[in-house]
């Protein structure tokens, strides 16, 4: 065997050596969900489909959930590697001790809003007087309510309030027995419109100055201390899916349905991908990049946990115990 025969098959060896390396070298990464798959799930897909986060070394396995609450347990228990959940919900848990912090937050306006079918003509808060509201006790939307009522000056008495669960909550506008329900803007406002083919208008709790950060992506406070670069390079990936979702929501919803072709229809999932989208920027800083939240932002939240909330003030803490900003891009 010549000289360069010699060197070309060990090039190749090399070059196949280090291709497998580096394939076995990818950090595994399973992103837990907050929920079944919609339309605000869609930038995941999109990133795992156009190779952002394989450039990034990672190995993707995004997984539905069963609630943020479940989703923020399991990062706890880090079963989960990241989660995407409510931010809300994760600070709850934070206060009682679970060892989880927000790294970016997606939604930094809040989608909560009440909402009903347009051909009812209930476009502003004084339209609500005499109507039935469903709500569901217990969850985020319902404790924020109270003070969406302040703000707009209506009493309780000014309307009906029924009560259900998610999906009673649904049937109930569906069918008629109630008006409006709490909702977010691309969640139940979308299963509404699919069930029906009507027209949801929806009344946004920030729009009347009672805004929160939503949802956001967690981990455990262990992983920026034994994996602080791939915290980084999970985020430079999500950073950039958010970002390219924003501008082509309709490629987001298209890897979303061809990875899972039952997470939506195709027309109203665009529409709730352009709605999340919109809840990307945040009132005190409109101009960064998606998941770098504000200081002002947090802050806000954090009280409006505390005085509307549950969270209790003696366990409260400071905005920055419950997120970083120092792994984004």
């Amino acid at each position: 065997m010549n000289f360069k025969r010699r060197i070309a098959l060990a090039a190749a060896a090399l070059a196949l050596v280090t291709g497998t390396a580096f394939a076995q070298g990818k950090d595994k990464v399973v992103l837990l969900l907050n929920w079944y798959t919609y339309s605000e799930h869609a930038p995941f897909y999109l990133g795992k489909a156009r190779g952002y986060f394989d450039a990034e070394n990672i190995d993707l396995d995004i997984q539905e959930g069963r609630g943020s609450g479940v989703t923020v347990q399991a990062v706890a228990a880090g079963t989960a590697t990241f989660g995407y959940a409510d931010v809300p919900t994760m600070m709850r848990a934070a206060s009682k001790g679970a060892p989880v912090i927000a790294v970016g937050v997606a939604l930094q306006t809040s989608p909560m809003s009440v909402m009903g079918f347009c051909e009812k003509n209930i476009r502003k808060p004084e339209d609500i007087k005499g109507k039935t509201v469903a709500v569901t006790p217990g969850d985020s939307m319902s404790q924020i309510w109270p003070l969406f009522l302040k703000k707009t000056g209506l009493k309780q008495d000014d309307f009906k309030q029924v009560a259900g669960d998610a999906q009673t909550k649904l049937n109930a506008v569906i069918n008629g027995q109630a008006d409006l329900l709490l909702g977010y803007v691309m969640d139940q406002a979308i299963k509404l419109q699919d069930a029906t083919h009507k027209q949801v208008c929806p009344i946004r709790f920030a729009d009347y100055g009672v805004n929160m950060v939503s949802s956001g992506i967690i981990v455990q406070k262990d992983l920026l201390k034994t994996k602080p670069d791939m915290v980084k390079r999970f985020l430079r990936a999500a950073t950039r899916a958010l970002e390219e979702s924003a501008k082509d929501p309709a490629a987001a919803i298209d890897a979303m349905l061809k990875a899972n072709p039952k997470s939506g229809v195709r027309d109203t999932a665009l529409i709730g991908m352009k709605e999340t989208a919109r809840l990307y920027k945040g009132p005190d800083n409109p101009n960064d990049k998606p998941l770098r939240v504000g200081a002002k932002n947090m802050a806000e939240t954090l009280q409006l946990l505390v005085d509307y909330g549950g969270l209790d003030k003696a366990s409260a803490g400071k905005p920055e115990d419950y997120y970083t900003n120092a792994y984004l891009p």
